[in-house]
């Protein structure tokens, strides 16, 4: 996956050096090939794979000591790097593929506990202490913040993230402190720990991993659509709803009028590929007969369907990545947040960026499979026509998405915030390495 990037970045004179060590499938049972979540092909595999993930550890660990670094750059879900890097008396960074306003909020959250104020999950708060008046609820937050005694394990994970977080030497962002300024102003001076937003530079120069140097066919159908006008669904790539989530979408979908391309990824409990008894009779039909949208099952070129002209809402689930591809693209986006930090970013892209409107999901889940309750068709539709019915307050909403984008492609250009805090992270490095 990695192996082009890496070969484009040595012939571009610099260095940089893959060490590979063996993902041990055969071990958990699983089959040769599994080696990330985008790859489980059914629900049994999930516990294996995170078997599998934990007996990389000791590996990596050991991999870490023998190449003696001068520097750790670790996920946040590795708190273990942490130890390695004290054993070896060198920093430990944090990767952190978020945004500094969860932080933030989460900060804030664990400090003053307002969710435990509320009569009801779904009674709305604010979030004290932060620049802006952010709104949750206690629905939409974790269970491992709520009640971390009642988590098991997912609990204690988190106690040991968060520890590693304080004795790590900082945090680096994959965000962009222009779209954040007061975020990143108040996670130094507030919860007090250096970071550094880096951004992902290549996102904006538009590049995508594609195995396939053809020009994919749905690119083809969107350059026969007006500008603007199509609605890109994805939830990404590990999503599970359940069918009647599925068919409240396609029934939205087809009330909306709108043409789309809708990447429908559906996993059932043996892998197999299902039939598609919970689309609307004679669904596929009538798209298929008045070319007004395209379902994908298979792998799509997101970052080249957000920046076509004719994309003009991105329905998401909230995932950062996504997130930053959509606002890359200057597409303003329809939130759906689902689980992880989701709920958190939907507040940064609706509330502070003000780039977006919510569907209205307001149910955090606690695994892949999604439980909470289902979205009906009506929801979906008003949030589907408030962001493309070209009102004043939809383009106000599609302004600010172009105005986000310059600022973001901006930041990585040289003499950048993503480029200066990159040169000032490299140098305060170098000097930890002289002094030690």
């Amino acid at each position: 996956m990695f192996q082009p990037s890496v070969d484009r970045a040595t012939s571009a004179g610099h260095r940089i050096t893959f060490h590979t060590i063996k993902f041990p499938a055969a071990e958990v049972g699983l089959p040769e090939g599994i080696e990330n979540s985008g790859s489980i092909a059914s629900r049994d595999m999930i516990p294996k794979f995170t078997r599998a993930i934990s007996l990389l550890r000791e590996p990596m660990a050991q991999a870490i000591r023998d190449l003696r670094p001068d520097c750790i750059v670790s996920d946040v879900m590795d708190p273990w790097t942490v130890d390695v890097a004290e054993e070896l008396n060198i920093p430990r960074l944090i990767l952190s593929t978020t945004n500094c306003f969860y932080y933030c909020v989460y900060h804030h959250l664990m400090i003053h506990k307002p969710y435990e104020k509320v009569r009801s999950d779904s009674e709305s708060f604010v979030v004290p202490g932060l620049p802006d008046a952010i709104e949750m609820t206690s629905a939409q937050l974790e269970d491992y913040l709520k009640t971390p005694e009642e988590c098991g394990s997912s609990g204690e994970l988190i106690k040991v993230i968060k520890d590693a977080e304080t004795r790590s030497y900082g945090i680096v962002f994959t965000s962009y402190s222009e779209i954040e300024p007061e975020y990143v102003r108040h996670y130094k001076n507030v919860v007090g720990r250096k970071s550094w937003h880096v951004g992902l530079p290549s996102l904006l120069l538009g590049k995508e991993n594609q195995t396939n140097t053809e020009r994919h066919r749905c690119l083809n159908w969107l350059d026969d659509q007006e500008p603007g006008s199509v609605l890109y669904v994805s939830f990404g790539s590990v999503v599970r709803f359940p069918d009647t989530q599925f068919t409240e979408i396609a029934l939205a979908l087809e009330e909306s009028g709108r043409p789309f391309v809708w990447v429908v990824r559906k996993i059932g409990k043996t892998g197999e590929k299902e039939d598609e008894d919970w689309l609307p009779e004679g669904f596929r039909e009538r798209v298929l007969e008045s070319d007004k949208g395209l379902m994908m099952r298979e792998w799509a070129p997101q970052i080249s369907i957000l920046a076509h002209p004719a994309t003009g809402g991105f329905v998401t689930h909230c995932g950062w990545n996504s997130v930053m591809e959509g606002m890359a693209a200057g597409v303003p986006l329809i939130t759906w947040p689902l689980f992880a930090e989701q709920f958190y970013n939907e507040k940064l892209i609706t509330r502070v960026l003000k780039v977006g409107v919510e569907v209205g999901s307001g149910v955090w889940n606690g695994s892949l499979d999604i439980r909470s309750p289902v979205v009906g068709k009506d929801k979906i539709v008003k949030a589907l026509s408030h962001l493309m019915d070209g009102s004043e307050e939809a383009e106000e909403i599609r302004r600010q998405a172009k105005e986000v984008s310059v600022m973001m492609k901006k930041s990585v250009e040289e003499g950048g915030s993503c480029s200066s805090d990159l040169n000032s992270l490299s140098e305060e490095l170098k000097a930890y390495v002289l002094h030690e």
